[in-house]
């Protein structure tokens, strides 16, 4: 076992952040996670968005807070000419640039990939949009639930006979962060070889598109349009919650060898060893005799009474827990899914932690989400070397935050 903190295998790397709301800094928050520097670029005002969004600890927005850990904080105005002229300079000492404006905006500030990677040719330059850099969609706005309707996402996701809602989590903004970070991950492995970086161009739409997986064949296969099931399964039986006394139990026989398991914790083993219902199959056909049943008898005992019959016989299940309950929950604090840090404002801040983990070694703590402008100064005179007088006629300029 590795004793002491180790930085994290993306020590070194430092990553220009230009994003804002959610895809972008989350794909950022991930590499800082995993060890590099991130310097998150602001404009003047209010600078990222989600500053603004209510509500607040602090004076600090719960947004903000959420996607931005770690990070250093420099305002820049890009529309003055020393402020694109100083993240110019910025871009030559960065391994990443990462941007998520609509296509067409950097190079109107001529700051697109041509000028700057001709400047850095190992700059990995990642613009993650909503619908990409190329399409008829390409110039158009997105926000998740756009991406969630126009992917057919949105049309899978509620209950039967209702009109389809969007997914709780914002998947499809997510989705750009994720495959952000793993498209940026795989550019950095083969610039060892080339020596040079790379553009990627990385949508909300292809990469909520893309998690579409088993229901896209199934559309492919069927003809038919996959329509919303709750929580059940198009394929499974049972899959779905079913009542209990006091709330929800989930259940879920995703394999052939918890069907007699469960008939044996739900007092019913006759049903487990009836023929009818023996395969996967089987059951999708009798979904309308075994479902109701399940649910007669899950009724009739306590959440807490379910989750110690289905454990004893190694049942897939999980009662249904609110954010709080889950944050709680002793999984999530023996993972150190739930991290405290202090923050200068908000005081003590409670962040998700890392969902990477290195066994045998240690990673630093969190650190808070910066304030606005925190780190200008001292980015401008580490990164860039920049003196007193030259910061300051920066500033007279208006072309960086005070």
């Amino acid at each position: 076992m590795m004793t002491g903190a180790w930085a994290g295998p993306l020590a070194g790397l430092r990553v220009l952040d230009l994003t804002r709301v959610l895809a972008g800094p989350l794909a950022t928050q991930f590499l800082g996670d995993l060890g590099a520097e991130i310097i998150k670029v602001e404009p003047p005002g209010i600078g990222d968005e989600t500053r603004g969004f209510a509500p607040f600890v602090g004076g600090e927005s719960h947004y903000f807070v959420g996607l931005n850990r770690g990070k250093r904080s420099l305002v820049l105005d890009l529309r003055v000419p020393e402020g694109a002229a100083t993240l110019k300079r910025l871009a030559c000492t960065c391994d990443v640039l990462v941007e998520n404006f609509r296509p067409g905006v950097m190079q109107r500030l001529g700051l697109g990939p041509d000028v700057l990677m001709a400047v850095n040719p190992r700059l990995i330059y990642c613009a993650i949009s909503g619908f990409g850099q190329n399409g008829p969609l390409a110039g158009k706005p997105s926000f998740d639930i756009v991406t969630q309707a126009l992917t057919g996402v949105l049309s899978v996701n509620g209950v039967e006979g209702a009109p389809p809602v969007k997914m709780g989590l914002p998947v499809g903004d997510m989705s750009g962060g994720i495959f952000g970070a793993i498209a940026i991950l795989s550019a950095l492995h083969e610039r060892h070889a080339s020596g040079r970086g790379r553009l990627i161009d990385i949508s909300l739409y292809d990469g909520t598109m893309s998690l579409l997986g088993y229901l896209a064949q199934l559309a492919a296969v069927t003809g038919r349009d996959p329509t919303p099931m709750g929580s059940r399964h198009p394929s499974v039986v049972p899959y779905d919650g079913f009542p209990a006394k006091d709330g929800t139990i989930i259940i879920a026989c995703l394999a052939d060898r918890f069907w007699p398991r469960l008939c044996e914790a739900l007092g019913c083993p006759e049903m487990g060893a009836d023929p009818r219902y023996a395969t996967m199959a089987l059951r999708r056909e009798h979904r309308a005799e075994i479902e109701p049943r399940i649910a007669a008898i899950t009724a009739t005992r306590t959440v807490a009474e379910w989750e110690e019959r289905l454990a004893a016989q190694d049942v897939p299940h999980a009662p249904v827990l609110g954010v709080q309950a889950a944050l709680a929950h002793p999984h999530a604090a023996a993972r150190h899914m739930v991290e405290e840090v202090e923050h200068p404002t908000a005081g003590t801040l409670r962040l998700l932690g890392r969902p990477v983990k290195f066994p045998g070694a240690q990673q630093p703590p969190l650190q808070p989400p910066p304030r606005l402008n925190e780190h200008g100064e001292t980015v401008l005179r580490e990164v860039l070397g920049m003196a007193a007088d030259e910061i300051a006629a920066l500033r007279e300029k208006g072309a960086i935050g005070s």
